[in-house]
């Protein structure tokens, strides 16, 4: 039964409008700010749960909205306070669109849609991991939308800090005792999500990583495009022990969408494995891999936005007030970084007119243009050459004589003798033409079929195809934590539009194409290897692959 909303507290500057929502242990109400001039929202804890432990969540709850509250995707805190009538309160930026699991009641989300939210909220809870915070309750109804139709990450209430994991989690015993999606604990708020949490928060000593958090935003991203969350079958019982089973064996219910490609499908799968080791390391892998699902799908890749990135010069140019040539593989931090998993494609040169007419000197093509003279015919056992009579020949050209003016008739004009050879130079090539062509077919119907291996050897009239020359490694260092990797590498006599396709060992990421002879991979474990394989892609063909590894 749903409880009444408690009544709205007094509180200086505000005048009050409307509820907005309730939730188990708060009522967020809509007020009007007198200045500056602007629509908040105002959470209010309840009166009756009141205790020292939920005053301490909602302390903390300020605190990590303020220290997170510049990121774009993350809801801004501008105040908090205790009313008149002691109720600890935060006024926050209100966001007039409906959240996630609103969207999902009233339209199909596109993927496109869906791809460009991961990576949003993937830059939110990335900012908040390099905080040292962990959400711990990433689902829809937790993801706001904002006036410009950003989403806004919200509700920190059971976050915790890194090094103080975990505070208030359920065991399976009390998830059974509770028989709920959301349970609780005595007094204490438990906030478990049992359709978006990870095996792990499941077990009577609970111990949540980064990596949690990344299984809830898959698990988020997976309902947005599922209209379902991923572990509900329809047509059978979905209670909580169901799910928590279907979660802890991996059982996810697969996506029905045409229009789904199945790189996203391994992407989700990947961030959804059972055993964390297995998932992607830092939220900004799982954003990459995303990106690279939007390049994929033709689509310009949505920006990673994250404090303090470190990026390597190789990469952004030396920057300002940097050192000579022995500091370019510096790095250096930004306030708000911009991170693209792979530069957008270079546009493809327009399709040539099929009816326009060649230009008189075109300049060569980097690929060598590939010339057929009359295919060879190997001969098939049992079936006769064909006859000769019965082979079309071209007729030869005849070439009428010009009329003479019976003036001149009886003398040898000037230039008759260069006519003569000119006629003559044209018969001449034309019975060389009829001959080549009559001794290739003859040839062919005699001479046994070359080996399969030998079609682009340049024996059957075919020009040798040029082969791509294959990457080659320059270096592979890692940061003073070595937990990134920058991976160079080159292309010996390189050509403009070389593209080059990348793909890191043992994931199951799809390969990310790119102009750049760089990589960067972060989330890494000191004193684990890491390789790429490299290929380079010229005019349509690709090399032998680059394994390149970093220790």
């Amino acid at each position: 039964m749903r409880r009444m909303a408690s009544t709205p507290p007094e509180l200086a500057g505000l005048h009050f409008i409307r509820l907005l929502g309730s939730g188990g242990f708060s009522d967020v109400f809509l007020y009007e700010q007198e200045l500056p001039k602007r629509s908040v929202a105002v959470k209010v804890l309840l009166t009756d749960s009141v205790d020292e432990a939920a005053r301490a969540r909602f302390v903390t709850e300020a605190n990590v909205m303020a220290r997170l509250s510049a990121h774009p995707f993350i809801a801004t805190i501008f105040d908090a306070g205790v009313s008149g009538d002691d109720r600890p309160y935060l006024v926050m930026e209100y966001c007039s669109g409906p959240s996630l699991a609103d969207r999902l009641k009233r339209e199909r989300i596109p993927v496109e849609d869906a791809l460009r939210t991961g990576v949003r909220l993937s830059s939110a809870v990335a900012t908040a991991h390099d905080a040292g915070i962990l959400h711990r309750d990433i689902k829809p109804a937790n993801v706001l939308t904002n006036a410009f139709g950003w989403p806004a990450l919200t509700d920190f209430g059971i976050a915790s800090a890194l090094e103080e994991l975990p505070v208030h989690t359920a065991t399976l015993s009390e998830l059974r005792r509770a028989g709920s999606d959301t349970a609780t604990s005595g007094s204490r708020s438990v906030g478990l999500s049992v359709p978006w949490s990870p095996p792990e928060m499941f077990a009577d000593d609970p111990d949540p990583d980064v990596r949690s958090d990344i299984f809830s935003l898959a698990a988020t991203l997976h309902t947005l495009l599922a209209g379902r969350t991923p572990f509900e079958v329809p047509g059978r019982s979905n209670g909580t022990l169901d799910l928590i089973g279907r979660i802890e064996r991996g059982m996810i219910t697969p996506l029905d969408r045409p229009d789904l490609p199945p790189s996203l499908t391994a992407v989700l799968r990947t961030g959804m494995a059972p055993r964390r080791e297995n998932r992607y390391g830092s939220a900004v892998e799982f954003a990459r891999a995303l990106q690279r699902v939007e390049l994929e799908l033709g689509l310009s890749p949505t920006s990673i936005d994250v404090p303090n990135l470190h990026i390597a010069t190789d990469h952004v140019g030396v920057a300002e007030g940097a050192g000579e040539a022995g500091d370019a593989g510096a790095t250096r931090a930004r306030s708000v970084a911009t991170v693209v998993a792979q530069p957008v494609r270079p546009k493809a040169a327009p399709e040539p007119d099929p009816q326009a007419q060649p230009a008189p000197e075109a300049a060569p093509t980097a690929e060598p243009t590939r010339i057929r003279g009359i295919a060879p015919v190997s001969p098939v056992a049992g079936v006769p050459a064909p006859v000769e009579s019965t082979v079309l020949r071209p007729a030869p050209v005849a070439v009428a004589p010009e009329a003479e003016p019976e003036s001149d008739r009886g003398r040898q004009p000037e230039n008759a003798p260069r006519r003569r050879l000119l006629t003559w130079i044209a018969a001449g090539a034309a019975a060389v033409v009829v001959i080549a062509v009559g001794a290739a077919i003859v040839s062919n119907a005699l001479t046994p079929a070359a080996p399969a291996t030998n079609r682009q050897g340049g024996d059957d009239g075919v020009v040798p195809v040029t082969v791509v020359p294959q990457p080659t490694l320059v270096s592979a260092k890692r940061d003073a934590a070595a937990t990134s990797a920058t991976i160079v590498w080159k292309t010996a006599q390189p050509k403009s539009g070389d593209q080059y396709s990348w793909v890191r060992e043992g994931t199951t990421d799809a390969p990310a194409v790119t102009s750049d002879t760089t990589v960067t991979l972060t989330g890494l474990t000191p004193g684990v290897p890491v390789c790429v394989d490299v290929t380079t892609i010229r005019a349509g063909r690709t090399s032998q692959p680059l394994k390149a590894c970093s220790s």
